[in-house]
């Protein structure tokens, strides 16, 4: 259906929602190359030691070469080289197995932006359906990887081949050369391989990520019916909303009419305004409002006042005035004090009670 199309961009609540399921942009290729980069700088900063290090590993075997012949020294030195090797092997690649965790969480929450989820740990029984696995098999998605792939493993392979031939045709030199500079010379064609390696998966890392953004944000799409339901579902349904305002309006009326009574003078413009005023002195600074309506609610206002035996005075400018700008329950306006003084006057002299004023 039309209406189902997912044409809309993802609203903020869709995204939080989704980002707390674990489903968040991120481009695996561009952690591989912040992880291959820091990788070879590590071994570029470390070459001194790996050097030494080789070095004494090879300096002892050929040490416990020399000595085979003495059998009762044949476990003190497969001890030595045992330990010789493990001390190698955290030297050279401990170091490095830190660096590469470090800066694959580093590229991880970098894109995350810290997030931490436990949603994709839980079991989902739709990933082992046969079905949804078809479909993720043909999807734009399998196709895209499938081929990245494959481009990926041409250009590793062009590269590492023509490096390796380039080794190849100098490693006679090498048993012309001291150790050193042969380990040296050849750490320095293996780290500027791997520095070709990054530079082109780089920039394959950079399609990547642009194509990982665009297929985040095709999935995060909406159509106009869930946009319509969220907003339904954080505002609130309109028509209960409605009803709800209707039934708050109503309770407000009640409570106004329910002052009516203790007002002292009910001031109304024949049928459409009416404003209950009630001024008591030493208590009020002022007139106060206890109730105005408009139209069927200021009939309502005048029935209930005469049958309470509270004064009703016609006046047309004073109503319409006091219906304009006075507050409900709170004092009249400064500029109206005079045009309600005279009203009050006039019914504190109908009860005798001008002299108050």
């Amino acid at each position: 259906m039309a209406g189902d199309s997912k044409t809309e961009k993802a609203t903020p609540k869709k995204r939080q929602d989704e980002r707390k399921k674990g489903h968040v942009f991120l481009s695996k290729d561009a952690v591989a190359v912040a992880t291959l980069f820091g990788s070879a700088l590590v071994l570029r900063l470390m070459f001194v030691v790996v050097v030494a290090t080789i070095y004494g590993v090879f300096y002892f075997a050929f040490e416990c070469v020399s000595m085979a012949p003495f059998a009762e020294t044949d476990n003190y030195y497969i001890k030595g080289l045992f330990f010789q090797l493990l001390t190698a092997l955290a030297k050279c690649a401990g170091p490095m197995l830190m660096i590469t965790v470090f800066v694959t969480i580093v590229a991880t929450f970098a894109q995350t932006k810290m997030l931490v989820s436990s949603e994709l740990l839980k079991p989902k029984f739709n990933r082992i359906s046969p079905l949804q696995g078809f479909k993720r098999l043909f999807s734009l998605r399998s196709v895209v990887e499938a081929v990245k792939g494959i481009l990926k493993i041409c250009v590793l392979l062009y590269l590492i081949y023509s490096c390796l031939m380039g080794i190849l045709h100098e490693s006679a030199t090498f048993l012309y050369m001291d150790i050193n500079d042969a380990c040296r010379h050849f750490f320095n064609e293996i780290f500027f391989m791997i520095l070709k390696v990054g530079v082109a998966f780089l920039v394959l890392a950079a399609l990547d990520y642009l194509y990982q953004w665009w297929d985040y944000e095709r999935e995060m799409k909406m159509s106009k019916q869930e946009v319509k339901d969220e907003y339904k579902q954080i505002e609130g349904d309109p028509q209960v909303k409605g009803k709800i305002k209707e039934m708050q309006r109503r309770m407000a009326q009640s409570r106004m009419m329910q002052q009516v009574p203790q007002s002292d003078v009910v001031i109304r413009n024949p049928n459409h305004f009416a404003v209950a005023l009630r001024y008591k002195l030493g208590q009020d600074n002022a007139p106060i409002v206890l109730a105005k309506g408009m139209d069927e609610l200021a009939l309502r206002i005048v029935r209930v006042a005469e049958e309470h035996s509270v004064t009703v005075i016609e006046n047309v400018p004073v109503a319409r005035a006091l219906y304009a700008q006075a507050e409900l329950n709170h004092e009249i306006p400064p500029e109206l004090y005079s045009a309600v003084a005279e009203v009050m006057v006039y019914i504190y002299k109908l009860d005798g009670r001008a002299a108050e004023i």
